[in-house]
């Protein structure tokens, strides 16, 4: 039986024309704000602005909605020369998706791999403090911008070299959108892989990947507990719907080991996201502990993964499938 959310979210695409509603990938109603992922393959780009207007002139007239949102996909076209994207992408803040951002680019780096990074997190860029970069600006050459070099190797784009520390950003969705599409859009000369580190969530940031660059795949972060395996599955639904495939589930936080005695607990869970994965069928990718050593290294731009200590381990195995699963890829990305 379908609850009330479901029937109003039928309702919404009943009131589309048959032809657009057969583009309709997905459809979200929550809290009066409608998320739309629509088909756009064989449309020119101004037909495609033409769907996008009426959809949101369509919908917005309905009851109870305030704001509607709009992502047009489309088939991946052929890979062109540039990296290869990969989106790492939580439900909600707070899981430790940079953290593992960082450290996902320094192992699959010390395996081979040229990688860069973009943090997306237009709000709260916290990537230079890992990569150990904060305060230097990037040059721009040719109208785009040139990434910024860090002691390990990864050379990264962020809000957080752009702006003041501590200066807030009241921007709307459409300006962080373009604000990350900047970001991308990038010299990114030598990367074979980017990763992008997405906000939280399923908003404007992530609609704008989906539209404008269409990622190779995504990495999923959640910590174990049912609140946050909720909101992880709010955002894999959003690239499944923009058919952008799941490279597999992280859990974060599993785990902690009393820097007395040793004893391991498990304050947020544990196993939660690998039930998930089996239940879904996404392949799970490993488990990061919640490690003292691991915030610090973090704080201090040293990421664990630079390292070869036990806390590097995880992290590296996370990589090696990832890289596995690099190789299965045709070459060359969406930049």
């Amino acid at each position: 039986m379908l609850g009330p959310s479901a029937m109003d979210e039928q309702a919404l695409k009943a009131r589309l024309p048959d032809s657009v509603a057969a583009r309709v990938q997905s459809i979200k109603l929550e809290n009066g704000r409608a998320t739309l992922v629509l088909d756009a393959s064989g449309l020119e780009p101004e037909n495609r602005d033409g769907l996008e207007s009426a959809v949101k002139q369509i919908i917005g007239e309905a009851d109870g909605v305030g704001d509607v949102r709009v992502a047009m996909v489309a088939d991946r076209a052929p890979p062109q020369p540039g990296p290869t994207l990969i989106a790492v992408g939580s439900g909600k803040g707070g899981v430790g998706k940079s953290t593992l951002t960082a450290n996902l680019a320094v192992a699959l780096a010390r395996l081979g791999r040229k990688v860069g990074i973009v943090d997306a997190d237009v709000y709260g860029p916290s990537q230079p403090t890992i990569l150990n970069n904060k305060g230097q600006k990037p040059e721009a050459r040719d109208d785009k911008l040139v990434p910024v070099p860090s002691p390990h190797g990864i050379p990264l784009l962020s809000m957080g070299h752009l702006v003041e520390p501590g200066v807030a950003l009241a921007w709307r969705g459409p300006m962080a959108g373009n604000a990350m599409a900047q970001l991308i859009d990038a010299h990114w000369d030598g990367t074979e892989v980017l990763l992008i580190d997405l906000p939280p969530g399923t908003g404007d940031v992530q609609l704008t990947m989906l539209s404008k660059f269409k990622p190779a795949g995504a990495v999923i972060v959640s910590t174990p507990q049912d609140l946050a395996l909720i909101d992880a599955q709010r955002a894999a639904n959003l690239f499944d719907s923009g058919k952008v495939p799941i490279i597999g589930l992280v859990e974060n936080m599993s785990g902690y080991a009393c820097p007395s005695c040793g004893e391991v607990s498990d304050p947020f869970g544990k196993g939660g996201v690998e039930a998930a994965a089996d239940a879904t069928g996404i392949p799970f990718l490993g488990r990061i502990p919640l490690a003292m050593e691991i915030r610090t290294a973090s704080d201090n731009g040293t990421p664990s993964a630079a390292g070869d200590g036990h806390e590097a381990e995880p992290f590296h195995a996370v990589a090696k499938q990832l890289a596995d699963w690099l190789d299965t890829q045709p070459v060359g990305g969406q930049v």
